[in-house]
C-alpha cells in the first residue's frame, strides 16, 4: 500500500473517489478523495484496534444491550466497527449496508474486512434497507454521517421512526453526528432524535468534535451507575481492550430537557437547501 504521497488506490463509484492510504507505521486509512476527513482508520489483521476515538465511543450500545443477537450498521468505511464487533461478539449476527460498492470493495481488499456466514455486507441505500422487509435488530448503527454534509434522507424524523421500528424491544440507535461549524445541522439532528425516540443519551468523544447519539426504543431509563456497571461486565465478558466503564462514567449526558434550538428534520423538507444555515 502506498503513502499518499506516493500514490494510493482510488476508485470511484458512488460518494466519489475512494482512496486508501497507509502511513509508517501500517494504518491505513480511507478518504473520500485527496484531503477529504478520514472516513475510517484500521489496522489489517489486528480488529480489535479502534484508531478513531468516536469508534471506540460507539460501543457504549453494548452497554444498552450487553448481548445483542442482530445488529445493523449503516455505513461501512473501512469495516472498524463491524470487524470489531465480529471479534468480541462472535455468535451475533451482523448486517453492514454501505451505498457505495467501490468502498466495499476497498475494505475488503485494503483494509481487512471480511464476510462471513454472521457478517454479511449489502451494498444499498440504507433508508431503502431499513424500509425495507427484514428481520428486527438489537442495535442500528448510523455512521454514514459526514463531517461537513448530512444525507438528509438519513436524518429526518421519518427516517429515524422507520429505524425506530425495525428495532426489537429494548433495542438503541447509536448515530455518530460531528458538533461542529462544519455541520450546521447538528441541534437540528439532536432535535429530531430526541422527538423520534423514547429517550435520548449523549455521549462527547474525547478530543473530538464526534457525539454519539443513542436513541432507545422503548421508555426505559438506566442510571449512569446501572450503565457502567453494564459496561463493566461487558468488558469483562467480551475481552474488550479498552476501558468501555470509564468512557460511560465521564461521557454520559442523558439528554432529559427537549432541546430549543435547531428545527425538527423532515422529508418534506429535504429540498430545502436553507437547512444548512439553521443552525
Amino acid at each position: 500500500m502506498a503513502s499518499p504521497e506516493d500514490g494510493a488506490d482510488e476508485r470511484t463509484q458512488g460518494a466519489g473517489p475512494v482512496l486508501i492510504t497507509e502511513d509508517d507505521d501500517g494504518r491505513r486509512s480511507l478518504r473520500f478523495g485527496e484531503g477529504g476527513a478520514r472516513q475510517s482508520v484500521v489496522w489489517p489483521g489486528e480488529p480489535l484496534r479502534l484508531e478513531l476515538p468516536y469508534t471506540r465511543m460507539a460501543m457504549v450500545a453494548l452497554a444498552f444491550m450487553p448481548r445483542p443477537e442482530n445488529i445493523l450498521a449503516v455505513g461501512l468505511g473501512g469495516g472498524a466497527i463491524p470487524m470489531f464487533l465480529r471479534t468480541v461478539l462472535p455468535d451475533t449476527h451482523i448486517d453492514v449496508v454501505e451505498v457505495d460498492a467501490g468502498v466495499v470493495e476497498a475494505a475488503k481488499q485494503y483494509c481487512g474486512f471480511q464476510e462471513d456466514a454472521l457478517l454479511r455486507a449489502h451494498v444499498a441505500d440504507g433508508r431503502a434497507f431499513i424500509e425495507a422487509e427484514g428481520p428486527p435488530y438489537d442495535v442500528i448503527i448510523l455512521d454514514a454521517y459526514g463531517a461537513d454534509h448530512i444525507p438528509l434522507h438519513l436524518a429526518t424524523r421519518e427516517f429515524l421512526g422507520a429505524a425506530r421500528s425495525r428495532l426489537t424491544r429494548g433495542g438503541v440507535v447509536v448515530g455518530n453526528v460531528w458538533e461542529s461549524a462544519a455541520n450546521p445541522l447538528y441541534d437540528a439532528m439532536v432535535r429530531t432524535y430526541q422527538v423520534s425516540f423514547q429517550g435520548l443519551s449523549l455521549f462527547e468523544v474525547p478530543s473530538s468534535t464526534n457525539r454519539i447519539l443513542v436513541g432507545l426504543e422503548g421508555p426505559l431509563r438506566l442510571t449512569r451507575e446501572a450503565l457502567v456497571a453494564q459496561a463493566r461486565r461487558v468488558e469483562q465478558e467480551r475481552g474488550l481492550p479498552f476501558r468501555l466503564s470509564s468512557l460511560v462514567a465521564q461521557r454520559y449526558r442523558p439528554l432529559t430537557r427537549r432541546l430549543g434550538r435547531g428545527r425538527v428534520l423532515t422529508d418534506a423538507g429535504l429540498g430545502d437547501e436553507s437547512l444548512y444555515d439553521d443552525g
